[in-house]
């Protein structure tokens, strides 16, 4: 084998005769550098977290923000409800005073106003009826002249039942006419409001028994006062459950 020396820090190759020499290449004579670092990544991976903590941070104190705000409007409420009760009291207790200083009953409020009278005998219309026994009541509604006087304008819901019933049975078809009617505050006459009129046929010497029901609501105002007209008032029943009058304020 030859040996072959290079000077000027050029590389030492052994050959043999039968070998070509190698070639010198660019790669050969230096060798790749190792990579550098990316710190683009880096920073924009920190940049993310740093983000993601202040949208973190925003977020807690706006949910802060709202549960301070909740507690301070619940207690407010709180506030405002203690005025009230406050001012409720302080304007019960001022009312016997203003009573006593005016020397005029002061008006007091119903819960609900109601009246419900049943059936009693009646010589003539319009009919009589019971305001106080049995089932009957009165509540901040008058029941005054035959006739249930209306306290306060509004909205009502008006009824009547009226049972006709009899054990004697005319040859020809009878009648049967069952009406409700006010007398308005405003002027003078009556209205109908309600009206049920039946032809009815019976058998001789049969006792029958004929049912009619009248309810609708209506706009009544203060002071109308109304009343009950039937076609016969020997026939009509003065059974509470079946013949009865009456309304409520909605």
């Amino acid at each position: 084998m030859e040996h072959m020396q290079q000077h000027m820090g050029y590389p030492v190759f052994w050959t043999n005769q039968t070998q070509r020499p190698p070639v010198l290449t660019h790669s050969s004579m230096y060798p790749p550098l190792p990579p550098f670092p990316d710190f683009r990544k880096k920073r924009r991976k920190e940049g993310t977290c740093v983000y993601l903590f202040i949208i973190f941070l925003l977020v807690l104190l706006a949910l802060t923000g709202v549960g301070i705000s909740t507690y301070k409007i619940m207690e407010l409420q709180k506030k405002v409800d203690q005025v009230k009760e406050t001012s409720a009291d302080a304007i019960s207790m001022s009312n016997p005073s203003t009573e006593k200083l005016t020397g005029e009953p002061q008006e007091k409020k119903v819960s609900r106003q109601a009246a419900h009278v049943t059936g009693k005998e009646s010589p003539n219309l319009p009919l009589i009826w019971e305001d106080s026994k049995g089932r009957a009541f009165t509540n901040g509604i008058q029941y005054r002249n035959r006739g249930l006087v209306v306290n306060e304008t509004g909205l009502h819901f008006l009824y009547s039942s009226i049972y006709f019933r009899s054990t004697n049975c005319p040859k020809d078809p009878m009648e049967l006419t069952h009406v409700v009617y006010k007398k308005p505050s405003r002027y003078p006459g009556v209205m109908k409001l309600m009206e049920s009129t039946e032809q009815h046929n019976c058998k001789p010497l049969n006792t029958w028994a004929r049912h009619s029901y009248l309810g609708a609501v209506f706009n009544l105002t203060r002071d109308d006062v109304l009343y009950v007209n039937v076609s016969d008032v020997a026939l009509v029943s003065n059974d509470e459950t079946k013949s009865f009058f009456g309304l409520y304020k909605l």
